[in-house]
């Protein structure tokens, strides 16, 4: 290699180095938009299985395939009215359970300090309104309306977000499949091909078990707590229901509330709720879960938990959410990677010997 070659290397080293640095920068500003893509990504491919199920519906005219825009439009009206049924049925106790809850809460306030104080935990005495002073100024509770207003617009924008681009990218799915191939080499087109149709089943099967779970959770907490007689069960097995789509830490976020619910009415119904939400749990990590998520996910637990901490860590409750798809994600592309090439290689050597040991015997 001579002078002008090793200065060519050089410098197209540099070069890549200092590309991979800004692509890496860039993304890093770019962290919130990556992430809403990947999650509206991640719904579309979910969606894609129920979408094709659809449009190859022979009960039409004439056996003509259902339009791709009408298969589409037709699961987002599907969630639509499911959403309207939903709180049509559970919006007008919801909402009086919810003021009723805020009409009582210094109630409770001021026996949870009663409650503490007769501990020795804290100074006896001490109301609810007598902590009031001691809140933040009129102005910056106001500033903290006005940060946690613009909070939740921007929450909204981005669920706007999730939930219309999906509809896009299905669309486009065919389109957009055609022009990611062209980056793959043709022979290895097949494979490429064969990883996405692989990704797809895995997040689908994620997206609808995590769905059915979320609605077995709060159909169950909801009939358990109006049984045990906790007050605002429909709350409660809302959260139950939310809680239930963040992996390890919501359950128990969402349990605390009912916990603290069923203390006000007696610490036997709250012990009851510990034990009810304790065999909810139990039921849905050893019974639910490995039949509904496990089998058709295909995840180790070894696995989900690794994939939880890292989830957790780099990006908190939305990385725990993100956590079992990507894991299901990475766990594909490593297998067709890496299992699938030791096996092709092993076929071709098996392959291999046969030949020559059949021009051995023919010779």
């Amino acid at each position: 290699m001579n002078d002008a070659e090793r200065n060519r290397v050089i410098a197209r080293t540099v070069v890549m180095a200092l590309s991979g640095i800004i692509l890496v920068l860039v993304a890093y500003q770019l962290r919130d938009v990556l992430l809403t893509l990947y999650v509206s990504g991640l719904l579309a491919i979910g969606l894609s299985p129920v979408v094709r199920r659809i449009e190859r519906n022979r009960a039409t005219p004439r056996r003509k395939r259902v339009p791709r825009w009408l298969a589409i439009l037709s699961i987002y009206v599907a969630f639509l009215l499911a959403v309207a049924l939903v709180l049509a049925l559970t919006l007008p106790p919801l909402i009086a359970q919810a003021q009723q809850l805020a009409a009582d809460m210094p109630t409770y306030m001021n026996q949870m300090l009663r409650w503490l104080g007769d501990r020795g935990l804290m100074r006896r005495g001490v109301q609810w309104t007598s902590l009031l002073p001691n809140l933040q100024a009129p102005g910056a509770v106001i500033s903290n309306v006005f940060g946690a207003l613009q909070g939740v617009i921007g929450v909204i924008g981005a669920m706007i977000t999730v939930l219309v681009l999906p509809f896009y990218l299905l669309l486009e799915s065919q389109s957009i499949r055609a022009f990611f191939l062209n980056f793959v080499r043709p022979e290895n087109r097949a494979r490429a091909d064969r990883i996405a149709r692989a990704v797809t089943i895995k997040v689908g099967a994620w997206l609808s078990g995590q769905l059915l779970l979320a609605a077995i959770i709060g159909a169950t907490a909801t009939l358990g707590y109006w049984l045990i007689g906790v007050p605002y069960f429909y709350v409660l097995g809302l959260l139950a229901a939310v809680g239930e789509m963040i992996p390890v830490v919501g359950p128990v976020i969402a349990a605390i509330p009912a916990v603290l619910l069923g203390w006000t009415v007696s610490p036997q119904t709250a012990l009851i709720v510990v034990a009810y939400t304790w065999a909810q749990q139990f039921v849905e990590n050893n019974l639910l879960v490995p039949r509904i998520m496990e089998r058709q996910v295909g995840v180790s637990p070894t696995t989900i938990i690794v994939a939880l901490l890292v989830g957790s860590t780099l990006l908190g409750l939305v990385g725990a959410i993100l956590a079992v798809p990507t894991a299901a994600i990475l766990q594909v592309i490593i297998q067709e990677l890496f299992v699938n090439d030791e096996k092709d290689d092993t076929a071709g050597k098996d392959d291999k010997d046969d030949k020559s040991a059949k021009q051995a015997k023919q010779a």
